[in-house]
């Protein structure tokens, strides 16, 4: 049996390596790669370049990575202070590939970016800086730092299914990166984990085959059991 051929968004970056310094670069923490591999799956690197959405037909399905912020143009707003690595180009690209991985039924998992462009794609909007809202720099510590929050998913979700939390889901701690997290809820989308101080931390699609999403970096954590469930959808 093959592998499910999973496409990872990635980042296009100023990087440096090996000999080279200072170099434009699409690149991708390792550590997708390797969750998607040891999940069973065939990881393929998708940049922001070209029509990625065009390749949704050769897909098994989709995992839209972490990264910068999205343009608060795209929910009506105006940008904070401390929205950063905005990129245009990648917004453009990434909406469009969400939008047809839904529409072609794709399953779908979206890492931190990921929800945040879910959200936004459908209707919702974002809180721009996180400690202005809940008080605390839990959720990004510090500059490469990862927090480690607890998070409770809702009973009967998905996710609680795939953590193992059925049947009565406890707080699980789960490392953290975002400043960013979701203001109004995209119609069609319910929440299926929340943070102590009531940050929703993931939301599953409704009604659709397979379309959830994750606030936090389960790429860094111990376990792979949500993409194990991303390839036992594909």
């Amino acid at each position: 049996m093959r592998r499910p051929v999973i496409g990872i968004t990635c980042y296009v970056e100023q990087a440096t390596f090996t000999v080279w310094r200072d170099t434009p670069a699409a690149l991708l923490p390792y550590a997708y790669v390797e969750k998607v591999a040891a999940a069973g799956g065939q990881p393929v690197v998708l940049p922001p370049a070209g029509e990625p959405a065009a390749l949704v037909g050769r897909l098994d399905g989709l995992v839209l990575a972490g990264g910068g912020d999205i343009d608060p143009a795209r929910y009506a707003a105006a940008p904070h202070e401390r929205t950063g690595y905005v990129r245009e180009f990648r917004d453009e690209a990434e909406f469009a590939l969400l939008r047809a991985a839904l529409d072609a039924g794709l399953p779908y998992l979206g890492i931190c970016r990921g929800l945040q462009v879910l959200n936004v794609a459908l209707g919702g909007s974002l809180h721009q800086h996180l400690p202005d809202v809940v008080g605390h720099t839990g959720h990004c510590p510090g500059p490469g730092r990862f927090g480690d929050l607890p998070v409770t998913p809702v009973p009967g979700s998905r996710l609680a299914k795939a953590l193992g939390t059925v049947p009565l889901p406890e707080p699980l701690p789960v490392p953290h990166y975002h400043h960013q997290g979701v203001d109004r809820l995209a119609p069609g989308l319910s929440v299926t984990a929340t943070a102590a101080d009531g940050t929703i931390e993931a939301v599953e699609l409704e009604g659709a085959g397979f379309a959830m999403a994750v606030q936090w970096h389960p790429e860094v954590a111990e376990d792979r059991a949500l993409f194990e469930t991303l390839v036992a959808a594909c």
